[in-house]
């Protein structure tokens, strides 16, 4: 199991192998199988010895007698002879004879198998010799080279491989010659077929084999060839019998397919690679192909000879040593000459219909052509390809590719009957051998040819000073060739012109399909030319006169003047009604050309028809002078001008109305590409020949063909027929082909190009324009030195046609020289240099009548430009860029161009930006040159925006683009130019320099907005119902004035950003004061403007340039106020543009200044601009807008009134903070007072009644309106600034207290706006009312809180005393006090009553203290009215009052009375007596219950203020009297009290019996019982009170009062009310001390 090595393993493989050899002897097929598996494995492993293998061969051998697993077999002995070359000798023969007996059994699989077994086997056989050969390659010394006539050597010195080699193809030969074999013994049968195909494939395979060793050389000469002369016998000695019948017995043997053709293949082989041994041999062979092509011979015979003929035509090399070996000796025969005059036989036979029998071998040039053939008419008519020659047609098929051989009848190997040959085969094989025979000989030769010239002329240089001129033909080619050479040469083309040549003009004229003539003429053309090289003047003219022939119309007279065989006939053509004679005398001397008479007048019935095959004809020949020229000697040049002269009136002329043509026989010239097809037809070459002509030539030729051109253009004038092109194309050429020296003939060229551009006639204008823009096109990219951009001159005179076509109007011109431009930009772009200017005005030059396609095609170009060329142009024309780009953004025709070059606008900016550096540097170079050019001719220097640096011109230049653009009819450009111009200044303004600012501003930026302004207050406010096409406008831009507004915000918002965020830089410049006054004016005019977008846009622009923040020093800073928008960064570039790194504007800004010596644009620390000025400036602008927007109107109800609008309002009150942070230091009474008078208006503005459901909260919310809350917040800014501010500030804060009472009093008295009718919120329905005035509840709570919160913090300055502003929060106050329930929300009086306490806390204190200044003596009076008016109020409470709500209320009043109690009586001293009079008969009021006999029993019970009536009387009581009266003040306090306490008793007590005594037995109501209770208590305490108190202190009028509740006490007694009886008792108790005898003591009371 484990062999130390496979060596070991292969020693004693005979062993190993033994069992399994057993096994196969068994014959049991499952054992075989698997014996024969384990063999192969075996021997694939490589270790089967030379024993093991014979003993398996021999195995293999009786298995295949015994016929068992003959698949199996084949494969063991394959995998035996592949894997290893241990097989040698007769175990090898045994082998192969095994698989040969197996390809002969009944089986059909196997029989396959094993010819492709013995195939492979042969094959190995061979490759072994090989793989020897390559072993010993240099160890032994070669064998000699074989010789032709070596004699045979012995086997004996072969190597083994060899020597197996050698004896296999003996014996293969042997059993094709049907011999037995000497070496593979045991062969029983074999075909001939199988045998040929082993022997091709051998010599095919191993070519070296044959050549190396001379055995095997011997072999092929001895053995094969005779074999294959002797198969072929039967083949040539048969001939079809005269009749064609196949049944006439046949006298020999019939010629066999299978044999024959593979005998063919053999041949073939034996040609191709052993040539060289067998000459003679192959001559015979030769021979034998020559004759099989005869018409005797069967069709399929023919057929297979003509594919070897083919194989053959395909080697030139193999052809010229036919030549060599051949034609070129004496006495042999002339091989090469026969097989191409045969295949001409051939072709020439197979035109002969079979009844004509004879066929003449070879025909003279002549012979061939017999009369006016049909060709004529074929041409349209048939669609296949074929060939037509006297009635006999035969199709043309596509059978091999150009230059290589394949066949289909040699290949057919397993066919064993002559296959049926499909009609025009054979022909189609002839003819592609024809075309592959002239092709190969000629580019051989050629090929060779040039290779010799090129090693001649490097020899002959020193002697040669110039190069020999390309038409002078070289006299002598021998000196130059060697001759031995050119004598092979010559004979190949001697020996196979005249049988071309016949076949060619036979197919020519038979050829209807337009490739076949164009490749018979090919081939002719080459002929000639090669003719021409080698100086055979017969086989060239002959060759030139065949084409000549077939390029007249078939029914031209031919006259045959006279007829030479060697020359050329002389014959006379009458062309197109012009008799040219042409006279060759001989074929030495040059031809003379004579015109002869006069042109001929064309009778219509003599109209000349020339076939396309005749134009394909002309064009060859004309191809033929002048490409091949140089060989054909002079008199070719002579012959083309008569061609030419021939032509040109047959283009002008006839031919030129194409559907005039008449005649039945037309074939292909009634439409119009006739006159088309001539003209390209006729090919550059005589154009091309005026590259020799000197200048002067040249000249008088431009003019021949501008005259001619202007005659056509006068025949195309009026006519609508097809004009005539012929001298615009000639013209064309001619400055093609003269490209090297074009400034000679450009002007003239151009000029009538020009004018043919200009031509009514589409078709002629086309051509023109064709024509100069292919001129200009191939001037530019002509290679010249110098090069063409280092030639200014010429470079604009190339380009200047091409700026005058622009003055062409016809469209289809100016598309033609677009197009041209947008290839040489894309051509040349790089290169243009100075010819720029001249392009960009070109593509510049599009007006709004062009039409879309056309500015289309002018916009791509600046598009390239712009993408692509900006960095290569100069920069002098990048102002040339922005100009042609800013055209494109005004054309009106395509809305899409006008916005994408407003962005190629910005493109541009951003390119001018990133190469700042060096395009300012160029620009002052140019300008140096053109200011001293100015100063030399004594004028100033004539440029736009003159005194600034070129570079800032540029910009400005941009800038005034986009400003045009900015006031476009259309809005979309409008909005795209804005936001793009006011980006760039954003971005890149920091490059120009602070004097150029001052343009910017004043000339562009403030032109623009006066344009803007003019535009928007002037457009046309009628409806725009669609946006052309489809396209809905949203209804906020369906006027022209909506639209219009969207630009004048856009104007308007961009030139304030521009002064936010580049104050410092335009603050230097002198005048800013002056532009900040006309940018607020600007801003004043639309903030008034009737449009809301635009006025409020204006107020935001307002807002943005208040940001400005002068910078300060830290420590001054204020508390920075809240703002809506962030202050902003002064050099942020803001701006829709792509945001640049900063760092680098800046660098390249600093870059700029150092140049022109510009200070740094931000102010030196310390130094503050003093900008107190543009302030107040802004403040008097704020207040004019304010006071004219707030202004009522003045006429009646007229619905067109312009109201602002609340944003508008909000936004405009909003700016006043920001404002007044700047003017705070001055601001004084008199603008304290103008602000009031805009907010009170601002606040009054009443909302229309569509926008009201946006910006009111309903009725039952209690908020305010943003503008009610902006209005509050100025005030408070104000106040907030008066409470950090100075003494003289605080004079202004009774005013604030005015404006904010005005506020409070809205809650009442809602304020009117001028005479206009609103209605009040809550009962408007919203579509009814035009104007709804807004909910003021709020809004005056809200003033109100203020008032109070400031009272707290101002109630003791001196102006808020001086000013009265107590009296005046009073006076205020009253008034919804006394409404009460009247008032419109409740909310309010409740407020009005805390906010009364609120202050009385904090003011009474104050009052008291300056009681002395008589300062609040009014005050007293206004108080004693609000509390009057607010506790006995007029107003009823609303029916729907709950009881809680009543209770409510109730202890509000309570709260009132209790502030009486603690703040005012106590301090009565410091009181007016009459203050202190009412509040005390107020108090007795409120204590007695006042009720109306209107109430029921119920309300009463809740409607009389019971706590507030105990409340008044307790405070009664309380200051009735006091025990320690301190001052005669309090002791007048108490006794007022006590007195109308006392009348209060006595009146209650009255009441009470008199309704007891009505009421009879119904019980009184609770709360009168109560009140007569409390009344009889308080009694009672009165008298302890009286009887504790010195007497003195009583008055007397008291004690008579006390006296006098008596009586009516003891009235009461008849109540019924056990309650009132009890408090009564009480109350009668304490008069006992009364109850004295009256004595003098009452007298003395008395008196």
């Amino acid at each position: 199991k484990n062999p130390k090595s496979p060596c070991s393993l292969k020693e004693n493989s005979s062993e190993v192998v033994q069992p399994f050899l057993m096994g196969c002897g068994t014959k049991e097929p499952k054992i075989t199988l698997l014996c024969l598996a384990a063999i192969q494995r075996l021997m694939s492993h490589e270790v089967v010895s030379e024993a093991a293998a014979g003993n398996i061969i021999n195995m293999l051998w009786q298995l295949m007698e015994n016929g068992l697993e003959e698949l199996k077999l084949l494969q063991t002995v394959l995998v035996l002879l592949t894997t290893n070359t241990v097989v040698h000798d007769e175990v090898l023969s045994k082998a192969i004879v095994l698989c040969f007996r197996l390809h002969f059994t009944k089986d059909n699989i196997t029989n396959n198998t094993a010819a492709a077994t013995v195939r492979q086997v042969v094959t190995v056989v061979f490759e072994r010799m090989v793989a020897e050969d390559e072993k010993f390659k240099g160890l032994t010394e070669e064998p000699p080279a074989v010789q032709g006539n070596s004699n045979r050597r012995s086997v004996s010195t072969l190597r083994p491989s060899a020597k197996d080699a050698y004896m296999l193809f003996q014996d293969l030969c042997q059993l094709v010659n049907a011999d037995a074999p000497y070496w593979l013994v045991g062969m029983t049968e074999m075909t001939r077929t199988f045998g040929l195909e082993l022997l091709e494939s051998v010599l095919n395979d191993f070519p070296e084999v044959f050549l190396q060793h001379q055995e095997f050389s011997f072999l092929l000469k001895e053995r094969v060839c005779p074999l294959v002369i002797k198969l072929f016998s039967p083949n040539i000695k048969f001939r079809q019998g005269c009749s064609s019948s196949a049944s006439s017995p046949a006298p020999v043997e019939k010629p066999y397919f299978p044999i024959c053709m593979r005998l063919l293949r053999v041949v073939s082989v034996l040609i191709k690679h052993f040539y060289s041994l067998l000459v003679t041999e192959c001559e015979i062979f030769l021979s034998l192909l020559v004759k099989f092509l005869d018409g005797e011979k069967p069709q399929w015979l023919r057929a297979v000879a003509v594919e070897s003929v083919h194989r053959l035509c395909v080697q030139p090399h193999l052809l010229r040593s036919f030549c060599q070996s051949y034609d070129m000796k004496q006495h042999s025969t002339k091989v090469f000459r026969d097989i191409v005059n045969a295949l001409g036989s051939f072709i020439q036979s197979l035109f002969i219909l079979p009844s004509a029998g004879n066929t003449s071998s070879t025909s003279t040039p002549g012979s061939a052509q017999g009369g006016p053939g049909v060709a004529a008419v074929g041409g349209g008519l048939i669609t296949q390809a074929a060939f037509e020659y006297r009635g006999t047609w035969i199709p043309l098929m596509n059978v091999s590719i150009q230059g290589s051989a394949k066949a289909t009848y040699l290949e057919m190997l397993d066919k064993v009957e002559p296959p049926s040959i499909p009609e025009g085969y054979a022909m189609s094989v002839a003819f592609s051998a024809l075309l592959d025979l002239v092709r190969g000989i000629t580019s051989m030769i050629e090929r060779e040819l040039s290779k010799q010239e090129q090693e001649a002329a490097v020899r002959k240089e020193a002697e040669l000073v110039s190069p020999p001129q390309r038409d002078s033909c070289p006299q002598e080619p021998s000196e130059f060739m060697s001759t031995s050479h050119v004598c092979v040469w010559e004979e190949m083309v001697n020996a196979c012109w005249c049988g071309l040549l016949a076949a060619l003009s036979l197919l020519l004229d038979a050829s209807t399909d337009e490739t076949a003539t164009e490749n018979i003429l090919k081939a002719e053309l080459s002929m000639a030319s090669l003719c021409g090289r080698l100086g055979l003047v017969t086989p060239r003219d002959a060759f030139i006169t065949a084409i000549c022939k077939a390029s007249l119309p078939p029914h031209y007279a031919l006259t045959i003047l006279s007829s030479n065989a060697a020359n050329l006939s002389n014959k006379v053509y009458s062309i197109q009604g012009q008799s040219v004679q042409m006279v060759s005398p001989s074929s030495e001397s040059h031809q003379q050309v004579v015109a002869v008479g006069q042109p001929l007048t064309t009778q219509p019935q003599g109209t000349v028809v020339l076939t396309a095959k005749n134009i394909q004809c002309m064009r060859t020949l004309l191809n033929l002078a002048h490409c091949h020229g140089a060989y054909l000697g002079d008199e070719t040049r002579d012959w083309h001008l008569v061609w030419i002269l021939g032509l040109k009136p047959a283009v002008g002329g006839v031919l030129k109305p194409g559907r005039a043509v008449e005649g039945p026989s037309t074939v292909k010239n009634t439409d119009l590409s006739a006159a088309q097809s001539l003209v390209s037809c006729l090919p550059r070459t005589h154009f091309e020949h005026h590259r020799y002509l000197d200048d002067v030539s040249l000249h008088h030729l431009i003019n021949a063909l501008c005259s001619l051109s202007m005659e056509a253009m006068e025949m195309a004038y009026g006519n609508n027929k097809e004009p005539s092109l012929f001298a615009v194309a000639k013209l064309l050429e001619t400055g093609l082909v003269n490209m090297d020296r074009i400034e000679i003939l450009w002007r003239p060229l151009t000029a009538h190009l020009l004018e043919v551009c200009q031509h009514p006639n589409a078709r002629m204008r086309e051509w023109g324009a064709e024509a100069i823009t292919s001129l200009i096109k191939a001037g530019l990219s002509f290679k010249r030195e110098p090069p063409l951009s280092q030639n200014q001159r010429l470079q604009l005179l190339l380009l200047n046609p091409l700026k005058e076509l622009s003055n062409v109007l016809h469209a289809d011109i100016r598309q033609k020289q677009l197009e041209c431009v947008l290839q040489i930009l894309q051509n040349q772009g790089d290169s243009l240099g100075p010819g720029w200017p001249l392009v960009l005005g070109v593509i510049g030059a599009i007006r709004n009548d062009q039409g879309e396609s056309l500015i289309r095609t002018a916009f791509q170009c600046l598009q390239l430009v712009v993408t692509d060329f900006l960095p290569t142009m100069p920069c002098m024309c990048l102002q040339i860029v922005v100009d042609v780009a800013g055209s494109f953004g005004l054309q009106n025709q395509e809305l899409n161009i006008s916005l994408t070059s407003i962005g190629l606008l910005w493109n541009i900016s951003d390119y001018f930006f990133q190469r700042g550096e060096a395009i300012t540097e160029e620009l002052e170079r140019e300008e140096a040159v053109l200011l001293k050019q100015a100063q030399d001719k004594g004028e100033p220097l004539n440029r736009p925006f003159h005194p600034a640096p070129p570079f800032d011109c540029l910009w400005l230049c941009l800038y005034a683009k986009l400003g045009e653009l900015c006031v476009d009819p259309r809005p979309a450009v409008r909005k795209s130019a804005g936001q793009t111009m006011f980006s760039t200044i954003a971005a890149h303004g920091t490059l120009l320099q602070p004097p150029t600012w001052n343009i910017v501003v004043w000339k562009v930026l403030f032109d623009l907005l006066d344009c803007v302004r003019k535009s928007s207050t002037t457009a046309d406010k009628e409806k725009i119902e669609s946006g052309g096409g489809n396209i809905l406008i949203h209804h906020s831009r369906d006027t022209a004035e909506k639209q219009w507004a969207e630009t004048w915000v856009l104007t308007l918002a961009g030139v304030a950003r521009i002064f936010n965020t580049r104050r410092y830089l335009l603050q230097q410049l002198g005048d800013f004061f002056k532009a900040w006054e006309v940018l607020l004016d600007h801003i004043q005019s639309a903030a008034l403007s009737k449009n809301n977008e635009v006025s409020l846009a204006a107020l935001k622009s307002f807002q943005e340039i208040l940001q400005l923040v002068t910078p300060i020093k830290d420590t001054d800073k204020p508390d920075a106020l809240t703002m809506d928008v962030p202050p902003v960064l002064m050099e942020s570039l803001q701006g829709s543009g792509p945001g640049r790194p900063l760092v680098r504007s800046d660098s390249l800004a600093e870059r700029l200044a150092q140049r022109y010596g510009a200070q740094p644009s931000l102010p030196p620390p310390g130094e503050e601009l003093d900008d107190s000025a543009l302030w107040w400036s802004a403040w008097n602008t704020w207040y004019r807008i304010g006071t004219e927007c707030t202004r009522p109107p003045s006429g009646g109800t007229d619905k067109l009134v312009f109201v602002p609008s609340q944003p508008f309002l909000t936004a405009l009150i909003q700016i006043f903070p920001a404002l007044y942070q700047h003017i705070a230091g001055g601001f004084s009474m008199e603008d304290l007072k103008k602000l009031g008078v805009i907010l009170h208006g601002a606040v009054s503005v009443p909302i229309s009644s569509d926008s009201s459901p946006f910006i009111l909260p309903s009725y039952t919310e209690a908020v305010l309106t943003s503008l009610q809350e902006m209005v509050l917040t100025a005030l408070d800014i104000l106040q907030k600034a008066i409470c950090v501010g100075s003494e003289n500030l605080q004079v202004m804060y009774p005013a604030i207290f005015e404006q904010l009472l005005l506020f409070v009093e809205f809650s009442c008295k809602p304020p009117q706006y001028g005479k206009m009718e609103t209605k009040h919120v809550a009962n408007a329905k919203y579509n009814q009312a035009e104007w709804v005035a807004l909910n003021y509840v709020p809004f005056a709570e809200r003033s109100l809180e203020v008032v109070v919160d400031l009272y707290h913090k101002t109630a003791c300055h001196k102006a808020v005393i001086n000013e009265k502003v107590l009296q005046n929060i009073i006076k205020t106050l009253r008034i919804p006090l006394g409404l009460k329930y009247a008032c419109p929300a409740e909310s309010t009086w409740n407020l009005a009553v805390s906010s009364l306490l609120k202050v009385l806390s904090i003011g009474l204190p104050v009052a008291r203290q300056q009681a002395s200044s008589g300062k609040f003596d009014t005050m007293w009076p206004e108080l004693a009215n609000a509390f009057e008016d607010f506790l006995f109020t007029k107003s009823t409470p609303p029916d729907n009052l709950s009881i809680q709500e009543f209770q409510r209320n109730e202890a509000v009043d309570v709260e009132v009375v209790q502030l009486i109690s603690s703040e005012i009586l106590p301090f009565a001293n410091f009181i007016p007596k009459e203050f202190v009079g009412r509040i005390m008969s107020m108090l007795n009021k409120g204590s007695i219950h006042s009720q109306s006999s209107t109430f029921t029993e119920a309300e009463m019970d809740m409607r009389m203020r019971e706590e507030f009536s105990k409340v008044c009387f307790e405070t009664l009581l309380q200051f009735s009297f006091s025990n320690k009266v301190s001052t005669p003040q309090e002791g007048y306090i108490s006794r007022m009290a006590l007195s109308v306490l006392l009348q209060r008793a006595q009146d209650v007590l009255r009441r009470y019996v008199e309704d007891e005594r009505l009421g009879g037995r119904c019980p009184l109501p609770r709360q009168q019982v109560t009140e007569i209770i409390f009344v009889l208590k308080a009694i009672s305490t009165l008298m302890d009170s009286l009887k504790k108190t010195q007497p003195e202190n009583v008055d007397g009028n008291v004690w008579a009062q006390v006296i006098a509740l008596y009586p009516t006490l003891v009235e009461c007694i008849t109540c019924s009310s056990p309650e009132v009886s009890s408090a009564l008792k009480d109350a009668l108790g304490p008069f006992k001390d009364f109850m004295q005898p009256p004595v003098s003591k009452v007298q003395n009371g008395e008196s």
